[in-house]
C-alpha cells in the first residue's frame, strides 16, 4: 500500500467504501428474497391442500343431492391432495381418505364420517405446518435483521473508520507542508518532513527536504559571509579617525567607534543597541547631534583641551528607501588653531599696515597741495594712480581687518533702532560721488511709514555701501539703479539693491558670498572678493539674511533684511 500513488490509494478508498455499500446490499436482497420464497412455500403448498380439503368437505356435503357430480368434485380435489402431499402424515392420512372414497365410490352406505376425520386430518396437518412454516419465517426475519445489523454495524464503523481517517491521510501532509513552508518562509531552515509514504507526498517530502538542506547550508555559508563582511565593516569603522556613529530609522544606534564613544564618554555595551533618545537623557552631546541640524563647527572638551569638530550627516539608502544615517564628526582642531594663526596674523599685518598707508596718504594729499610746487600733467596723472592705488590698498586692509574681526568671533556690534532712512543717507553721502562720476543714476524708496530697525548704522551702511559700490561698479554709464526699502510683513524689513548690468551667471550665484571670490570674467573691476562675504557675516550677526536675484544680460538684485525694532 506504502507504494501505491496517492490516486490509486484514493481509488481504492473510494472502492472500499462502494464494496461495503454492495455487500450490505446483496446480503439484505438475499434475506429478503429467502424470506419471499419462505412466504411463497407457504402459500403454494399448505394453503393449497387446505383448500383441495375443503372442497372435498363440500363434495360430501353434495353427496345427496348430486351425487355424481360430487363425486367428480371430489375425485378431481383428491387427486390434486395426492399431487400436493408435503407434511409428514399427510401421505397416510390421504390414502385413507383414497380408500375410503372408493368404498363410497361403490357403496352410498360408505362410512362418510371416517372420511372427514382422514380430510379433518389432512388439514390439522397442513395447519400445523402454516403456523410452524410461519414461526421459521418469522424465525428468519428476525434472523436476517439481526444479521444485516451486525453487517451494516460493522460495516458503518468501517466506513466511518475510513471516512474519519482517510481525509486525514490527505490533509495531514498537506497541513505539515504548509507549516514547513511557512518555517522556511520565517528562515527556520532546520524544519522537515517526515512522511514515509511512496506515494506524491513522500517525493514532496524529499524535495522539500533537499530544498530546506540547501537553504540551510547557503543561510549557514552565507550568516559567516554577513558576519564577516560585518566584522570588516566594524573593524573599517573602528579604524576611522573621524568619530562615527550609526542610527536606523527609528533613532536606535546600531554602532558607534573608539573616537566616538571616547566623545560621548561612555562605553560600547551603554550605547550600541539602544534608542538614541533614552541615551541623550543623560548626554548633552548626542542630544545635540539627533536634535540639531546646524553644521556650524562644534566645541567639545576632550581631556581638558577645546576641540573642534564638523559634523557631516550621510544617509543610508537601499533600494531607494532610507534606512538610517550615520554622523561623522571630523577633528578640525588643528586647521582651527591654523585658522586662528592666520586670523591673528593677518589683523596683525592689516594694523601695522595701516600706519604706513595713512602716511602715504597723507604724502599724496601733501603732494597734491598747491603749495608745494605746481605738478605737471604727467605728474598729476601719476599721482592720481598712487592714490588710487592706496585707496585700494586701505580699502582692502580696512575689509581684512573686519574679516579678521569676523573669523575671530569678535564682532564688535551696537545695535540699536534706528530709521532705514538713516542708513540709506549714511549710504547714499558716501556713493554719491563714485555714482556721479560713472554717470549712474540712483532712484531710492525709502517710505515714511517704515519701522525702525534693530541695527549696528555703520556696519548695516557699509554694506549697503558695498552693494551699492559693486552696483555702480558693474553698471553701464547712463544706467540706473534702483534702492528700496520695504517691510516683509514678517516684522522684518527689507533693503534691495536693484541693477541693470551684466547679471551673475548661474554657476556662480551659489558662491558669490564666499571669502575671496569674484566672477570670473569681469575684467577692469579688482577687488580683494571679500566684500561681499562681509556683508553676510555683518547681516547674519544681527539676525537677518543676505541674497541675490540675478539673470544675466538683465543685472542682479541683491537684498538684506533686518528685524523690526
Amino acid at each position: 500500500m506504502s507504494k501505491l500513488r496517492l490516486k490509486a490509494k484514493i481509488t481504492l478508498g473510494v472502492l472500499f467504501l462502494y464494496i461495503m455499500l454492495l455487500v450490505v446490499s446483496i446480503l439484505g436482497y438475499y434475506y429478503l428474497n429467502r424470506l419471499n420464497e419462505k412466504a411463497k412455500f407457504i402459500l403454494k403448498d399448505n394453503y393449497e391442500s387446505l383448500e383441495y380439503s375443503k372442497n372435498m368437505l363440500v363434495a360430501l356435503e353434495d353427496l345427496p343431492v348430486n351425487r355424481a357430480a360430487a363425486l367428480q368434485q371430489f375425485s378431481v380435489n383428491l387427486k390434486k391432495q395426492q399431487a400436493n402431499v408435503t407434511e409428514r402424515g399427510e401421505m397416510t392420512a390421504t390414502t385413507a381418505v383414497s380408500h375410503i372414497f372408493e368404498q363410497l365410490r361403490k357403496d352410498s352406505t360408505a362410512n362418510i364420517a371416517a372420511i372427514k376425520m382422514s380430510i379433518y386430518k389432512i388439514m390439522d396437518l397442513n395447519m400445523a405446518a402454516i403456523v410452524g412454516k410461519n414461526e421459521l419465517v418469522k424465525k428468519t426475519a428476525d434472523n436476517a435483521l439481526l444479521y444485516i445489523a451486525i453487517i451494516s454495524g460493522v460495516c458503518f464503523l468501517l466506513g466511518f473508520t475510513f471516512v474519519y481517517n482517510f481525509p486525514g491521510y490527505i490533509a495531514n501532509p498537506i497541513h505539515e507542508l504548509t507549516e514547513g513552508i511557512k518555517g522556511i518562509a520565517n528562515k527556520q531552515y532546520t524544519k522537515r518532513l517526515y512522511f514515509k509514504s511512496g506515494d506524491e507526498f513522500g517525493e514532496l517530502a524529499t524535495a522539500f527536504n533537499t530544498m530546506a538542506q540547501r537553504l540551510d547550508e547557503y543561510e549557514h555559508s552565507n550568516l559567516a559571509r554577513i558576519v564577516f563582511e560585518k566584522q570588516r565593516a566594524e573593524a573599517v569603522i573602528s579604524s576611522l579617525k573621524d568619530a562615527t556613529i550609526g542610527f536606523d530609522v527609528k533613532n536606535t544606534i546600531l554602532f558607534a567607534n573608539t573616537q566616538a564613544l571616547q566623545l560621548l564618554n561612555m562605553q560600547e555595551k551603554d550605547v550600541v543597541g539602544r534608542p538614541a533618545e533614552e541615551i541623550s537623557r543623560r548626554n548633552d552631546l548626542l542630544r545635540f547631534l539627533i536634535n540639531t541640524q546646524e553644521n556650524a563647527p562644534l566645541k567639545i572638551v576632550v581631556d581638558g583641551k577645546e576641540c573642534f569638530f564638523t559634523r557631516e550627516t550621510t544617509d543610508i539608502q537601499h533600494e531607494e528607501q532610507r534606512i538610517g544615517y550615520v554622523v561623522i564628526l571630523r577633528n578640525i582642531t588643528t586647521f582651527k588653531e591654523q585658522d586662528i594663526a592666520k586670523t591673528h596674523f593677518i589683523a596683525t599685518i592689516s594694523h601695522e599696515l595701516k600706519t604706513p598707508l595713512a602716511a602715504s596718504d597723507f604724502s599724496i594729499k601733501l603732494l597734491e597741495d598747491e603749495r608745494t610746487g605746481q605738478l605737471s600733467t604727467e605728474q598729476k596723472e601719476l599721482i592720481d594712480s598712487l592714490k588710487q592705488d592706496n585707496r585700494r590698498m586701505i580699502k582692502i586692509v580696512s575689509e581684512l581687518l573686519d574679516l579678521s574681526q569676523v573669523e575671530s568671533g569678535n564682532i564688535q556690534l551696537q545695535p540699536q533702532p534706528v530709521t532705514a532712512l538713516n542708513i540709506v543717507q549714511y549710504a547714499m553721502d558716501t556713493v554719491q560721488k563714485q555714482a556721479a562720476q560713472q554717470g549712474v543714476t540712483i532712484h531710492t524708496d525709502v517710505p515714511d511709514t517704515l519701522p525702525k530697525v534693530l541695527a549696528d548704522v555703520e556696519k548695516t551702511a557699509w554694506v549697503l555701501v558695498n552693494l551699492l559700490t559693486n552696483a555702480i561698479r558693474y553698471s553701464g554709464r547712463g544706467s540706473t539703479i534702483e534702492l528700496t526699502v520695504t517691510p516683509t510683513g514678517t516684522e522684518m524689513v527689507s533693503f534691495t539693491v536693484r541693477d541693470y548690468g551684466k547679471g551673475i551667471p548661474v554657476a556662480f550665484r551659489d558662491k558669490i558670498f564666499e571669502r575671496f571670490f569674484q566672477v570670473p570674467g569681469m575684467k577692469g573691476h579688482k577687488g580683494s572678493g571679500l566684500g561681499l562675504a562681509i556683508s553676510k557675516e555683518f547681516i547674519e550677526a544681527q539676525g537677518g539674511i543676505i541674497g541675490v536675484d540675478s539673470e544675466e544680460e538683465k543685472g542682479s538684485r541683491f537684498y538684506f533684511t533686518l528685524p523690526e525694532a
